[in-house]
């Protein structure tokens, strides 16, 4: 059995035991949750330890092995190219469906207006999202060692980034000395990598059980419709990027789905494109992507890019509207759409981080921050979508900004 069938069916035993413990159909499971939960959280950390001194490798070893820094420089401008135009599309897409959608649906006024009360964000929440000024000041790390402690990946990766391309201006022997070592610690991580994905399908389960054990479908229940819509857009646009990679990218698609479907399942449990990373890469390595490539679009993908989280702020920002019966003019639907996309490169590393910066768009179009709290609400099931899309996108784009590169092997 494929390793992609047993993550399945680690995926499918973990919804099918959590819906029965939620359903209370044996009550003396009830407390099976709380004691596999430390399991997941376990393969999570495995797998997160392995981010930082894999990112870095791949980093270095991928730029300071090029031969000058126009490559490199052309690699960047093809995914931050790629990203900004999923993005526009992205936006633009919502803009003009979810509205349509969104007003289609029936809200009980008593049911809004207890679901309005128990609301339990204010603004006074916003305050733990920091100033842009910070988050700018904080790109460049006056302690790289630190910012790698403290989890900081984007600093970190710039440093990592300079550092690379600082070495393509030392002799050739200082330098492939450094690059041997990082070379070799990108193999052990990938080595480590490969044993902690070999219990894929116990982690998965792991993750998947509490959670559907403790949400159940009272979530769905309350707010099904909205989750329905926001996460039908993300699907369709998930559908769209297989033409995308057949058609642009030159991938075949059997191939491309076969690779990709544990990425999407591990990014769809996990809620974090930085633990999708090594499955990430090991699906861009089984298609024919270099690690040359990789290794520069993926660092990318996973720290600044999130391709689907505008369209899931955006239906938000809409549907909250809905909710409190305000009345939003064509102009003010596209000015969110814009701005949430525009702050999607700012994502906080904070719990609903993503949701957060959306704090100022409604501060300016006198929109009610407190219904923030109710997308926070519904967030956990969204975000399963948003990664697993956003993922999706990350392999995409390295298939197709290989493009030229495999048509030569």
């Amino acid at each position: 059995m494929s390793l992609s069938v047993r993550i399945l069916v680690g995926l499918g035993l973990g919804l099918f035991g959590g819906v029965l413990v939620s359903g209370n159909y044996f009550p003396v499971l009830a407390s099976l949750p709380d004691y596999i939960e430390p399991f997941g959280k376990l393969w999570i950390n495995a797998i997160r330890m392995t981010v930082i001194p894999l990112l870095m490798a791949l980093l270095i070893t991928s730029i300071a092995g090029q031969k000058s820094t126009s490559i490199v420089a052309d690699l960047s401008r093809k995914t931050i190219g790629f990203f900004a135009l999923m993005i526009v599309i992205g936006c633009l897409f919502t803009f003009s469906l979810a509205p349509f959608l969104l007003s289609l649906l029936i809200i009980d006024p008593d049911a809004s207006r207890e679901l309005l009360v128990n609301s339990s964000y204010t603004a006074a929440n916003s305050s733990e999202l920091p100033p842009f000024s910070d988050w700018l000041v904080g790109l460049i790390p006056p302690n790289p060692v630190q910012a790698a402690a403290e989890n900081k990946v984007l600093p970190l990766l710039i440093f990592t980034g300079l550092l690379a391309l600082s070495l393509l201006k030392v002799s050739a022997e200082q330098r492939k000395s450094i690059v041997s070592f990082f070379d070799a610690l990108k193999e052990a991580m990938f080595v480590l990598i490969a044993w902690i994905m070999n219990l894929a399908p116990f982690g998965v389960f792991a993750l998947i059980f509490p959670l559907t054990a403790t949400v159940g479908v009272s979530v769905i229940s309350l707010l099904g419709s909205f989750i329905a819509i926001a996460c039908g857009l993300i699907v369709v646009m998930v559908l769209m990027l297989y033409p995308l990679a057949v058609l642009v990218g030159k991938i075949p698609l059997k191939e491309f789905i076969k690779a990709l479907i544990p990425v999407q399942i591990i990014g769809f449990t996990t809620r974090s494109s930085l633990a999708s990373l090594p499955a990430t890469i090991a699906a861009t390595e089984k298609i024919g992507v270099s690690s040359t490539i990789s290794g520069v679009v993926l660092p990318f993908a996973v720290t600044l890019f999130k391709f689907a989280s505008p369209m899931a702020r955006i239906s938000g920002t809409y549907f909250i509207a809905i909710l409190y019966g305000i009345d939003l003019s064509v102009y003010q639907l596209l000015l969110i759409a814009m701005s949430i996309g525009l702050l999607s490169f700012y994502s906080p590393g904070i719990p609903s981080g993503g949701l957060l910066i959306m704090t100022p768009v409604y501060v300016s179009l006198g929109l009610p921050v407190a219904g923030i709290g109710i997308l926070i609400a519904v967030d956990l099931i969204i975000d399963m979508f948003i990664t697993l899309a956003n993922v999706s996108a990350n392999v995409t784009a390295a298939v197709i900004v290989s493009r030229a590169d495999r048509s030569k092997t």
